[in-house]
């Protein structure tokens, strides 16, 4: 058993855990660390996805009860049907846009320069949406995710399509987005999560499927650590953001991403640090 590679695999993990609900891009983050580990092949694009299942799974804990009352009260309730339908149609346009571009996207922009400076202009994004609530809170005009129209529900899921460029982050994109649109920050970071679950799962299962040919039961102890560790980590942060998010902006994250963009492409140019594609 390689025990170097698992260490990475939980490396990896920890990594996907603790950035796949933050505005600060965890797909960035995992071609960062993977260039930086020398997990960077076409078999560790496949794992990087695929541990984002782990991540789902604390979304679902953390939201059991929602989410049961919620499927329990479907053939009912009206709100539970069109939460349910919401979550469908904001995921719609991410399944068709990643099967048109998906392949072109992952060829040609998971690197770290395009993730680079997809950070720093997230940030800055990130910067102009909270000054906007902050100067005319009225613009929030969804306190709750319950009470979004499909026409909400359809605008989100267009702006989730951004994130299919590496760097901008799918939680940044749905919640920052959200915001842009009219939903307060807790709605739309609400909404993120409830997005994420069919999104993420369909992500991972599709990859797998698609690039099985590269995966052989020898790998299983691999995904299996770094599953494990995702889970881990992103149930601790989902915990911890959901009580940040009462209190505090979003602001720091957008500092962060300008910080760490400028950084790596300082890294890159200077040659610091040998970032590979």
């Amino acid at each position: 058993m390689d025990f170097l590679l698992l260490f990475k695999a939980a490396v990896m993990g920890v990594v996907e855990g603790l950035t796949e609900f933050l505005p600060i891009s965890s797909t960035g983050h995992l071609i960062l660390a993977g260039a930086l580990l020398g997990m960077d092949d076409d078999k560790a694009k496949v794992f990087d996805i695929a541990i984002q299942t782990g991540a789902i799974f604390a979304v679902i804990l953390v939201y059991w009860q929602k989410i049961k009352s919620t499927v329990l009260a479907l053939p009912r309730e009206e709100p539970a049907q069109r939460l349910a339908l919401n979550v469908l149609v904001a995921f719609l346009p991410a399944v068709v846009l990643g099967l048109l571009f998906g392949k072109a996207i992952k060829a040609n922009l998971f690197n770290p320069v395009v993730v680079a400076s997809t950070f720093i202009v997230g940030g800055l994004v990130i910067l102009w949406a909270e000054k906007r609530q902050q100067n005319n809170p009225a613009v929030a005009r969804v306190q709750d995710a319950d009470h979004m129209t499909l026409m909400d529900a359809l605008k989100v899921g267009l702006v989730q399509c951004f994130a299919m460029i590496p760097g901008t982050s799918r939680s940044g994109a749905t919640i920052i987005g959200g915001m842009l649109l009219g939903l307060s920050r807790k709605a739309a970071t609400d909404f993120s999560f409830y997005l994420a679950i069919p999104t993420l799962i369909g992500a991972g299962v599709y990859s797998l499927y698609k690039e099985r040919a590269l995966l052989s039961l020898a790998d299983l102890p691999m995904f299996a650590v770094g599953l494990l560790f995702s889970f881990l980590s992103a149930w601790l942060c989902i915990r911890w953001l959901l009580r940040y998010i009462a209190t505090h902006s979003f602001v720091v994250f957008a500092w962060y991403r300008i910080i760490f963009g400028l950084l790596v492409l300082l890294t890159a140019h200077m040659g610091w640090v040998r970032w590979s594609a």
